[in-house]
């Protein structure tokens, strides 16, 4: 299984250090681990920022990136080696492991956390810390900060606060090509588990059967598991946007729709399929899809560097509305249609999303010379997202055709930008009307 090489982590620190301001420094906990009931835990996940700079996966540990000659530029605080702690939970790298597998210059144990870190920032003025994410962590800091700045003390600590939002996220949005190669590995794990649900779902199977074959599917594979947690949806199940995996019964005559993900190193993919159960799709079921599809692989098409997801949305919106008029579904002109956005009825969510280290990954979508409501930022190469257009008739929507009640339909790809347009990083997963039913023939 594919994972970052450790030099890619030294370049990225190398990279915030350099963008650091003077008497700066970067302040990074990842994760601790939560108890799900009684004594069992919740499966740990570092948290996004922390592994992206560290690449250290073990829970309740914190890096500090810090600029100046009087002080190690990387430290990281970590639980120390505890033999009798290692047999029930695994071998801990520790504080030697801190520094000779993951780089960094110092390491100490995280109980001492509040006394070396409370040094180490004593001559740093401007501290970026993300609040809002870890109130345990932001709590700790407070205490440490109040300390810091009380009594008489010619160094009293950082006087700006910053989110690291601006260091973090313009990095994390332009994937290098070893990146790029982990996000192919997710895909690739992602189309199997797609291809072996649109090929095994049968008619009596329940939801919970197919999302058993694609995570069997991704952790098989290596994967760490999934992305986030899997829809299957049967039937009109389809019109519930984020409908997780349940015991809903799948049927012959309805649809199934998969949105699941593999996660590896860190690293997710986001992929959505529609199938008929039966392995052939009914005529309103085939022409809901075959809109759907047509719009979603002429907004693959649009993608260049210089275009904006707004664009493109835009051009979704007039395609889908078009189609629902052309089916019965709206009545009047387009136009108007999109005036008075009569397809929310239909078509309730944006087109796409950043894709990386988060499913909803990290960067803005508006730049600062744009409207309020409007996703300007430009692509470039490097980036990743999504492109997922879909249509839902809900089961009692009395003033839809009857035909089309029922019906939930999304096709999703991951798209990454090149120099000269893209590459579809998902686009070998069925998806094809004579794709899909012929899988199953």
């Amino acid at each position: 299984m594919l994972t970052l090489p450790a030099q890619s982590y030294a370049e990225r620190r190398a990279r915030l250090l350099k963008a650091l301001p003077d008497g700066g420094a970067l302040l990074l906990p990842t994760n601790t681990e939560h108890h799900r009931n009684g004594d069992v835990e919740f499966p740990f996940r570092p948290d996004s920022d922390f592994y992206y700079v560290t690449g250290f996966d073990e829970p309740g540990a914190w890096a500090l990136l810090r600029k100046g000659d009087d002080a190690p530029g990387y430290t990281l605080f970590v639980r120390p080696k505890d033999r009798e702690r290692e047999i029930w939970t695994g071998i801990r790298s520790g504080v030697v492991g801190a520094i000779e597998r993951f780089g960094a210059d110092a390491a100490h144990p995280i109980e001492q956390l509040d006394k070396e870190l409370g040094a180490l920032l004593e001559g740093v003025h401007t501290l970026y810390f993300a609040f809002g994410r870890n109130p345990e962590a932001e709590a700790r800091l407070h205490g440490l900060l109040a300390t810091l700045r009380s009594g008489r003390k010619v160094k009293t600590g950082p006087t700006s606060l910053v989110d690291p939002t601006t260091l973090l996220a313009d990095m994390r949005m332009h994937k290098s090509p070893a990146e790029v190669q982990l996000m192919r590995q997710a895909a690739r794990i992602t189309d199997e588990a797609h291809t072996a649900a649109i090929r095994d779902v049968r008619s009596g199977m329940h939801e919970y059967e197919i999302q058993a074959l694609i995570e069997y599917t991704f952790r098989r594979r290596g994967a760490w598991g999934w992305a986030y947690p899997s829809i299957v949806a049967a039937g009109a199940n389809g019109c519930i946007l984020h409908h997780r995996a349940g015991t809903s019964m799948l049927r012959d005559g309805e649809l199934m729709l998969v949105d699941a993900g593999a996660e590896v190193d860190g690293y997710a993919a986001d992929v959505t399929r529609t199938c008929p159960v039966s392995g052939r799709f009914s005529s309103p079921q085939r022409d809901l899809y075959a809109l759907v599809l047509r719009t979603q692989e002429r907004a693959c098409g649009m993608t260049a560097p210089g275009i904006t997801l707004q664009g493109m949305h835009d051009a979704v919106l007039r395609d889908l509305t078009l189609g629902l008029i052309d089916l019965g579904l709206l009545k009047g002109g387009v136009d108007e249609n999109l005036e008075s956005k009569a397809y929310n009825r239909y078509y309730m969510h944006r087109t796409s999303h950043w894709l990386g280290m988060d499913v909803h990954d990290v960067g803005r979508y508006r730049m600062e010379d744009g409207p309020a409501d409007s996703d300007n930022r430009r692509l470039a190469p490097g980036m990743v997202f999504t492109i997922e257009p879909g249509l839902y008739v809900a089961p009692d929507d009395e003033q839809a055709p009857a035909a089309f009640r029922g019906i939930g339909i999304r096709i999703e790809d991951d798209v990454l930008v090149t120099e000269d347009g893209y590459d579809n990083l998902t686009g070998g997963i069925p998806k094809t009307i004579e794709q899909i039913e012929g899988l199953r023939a």
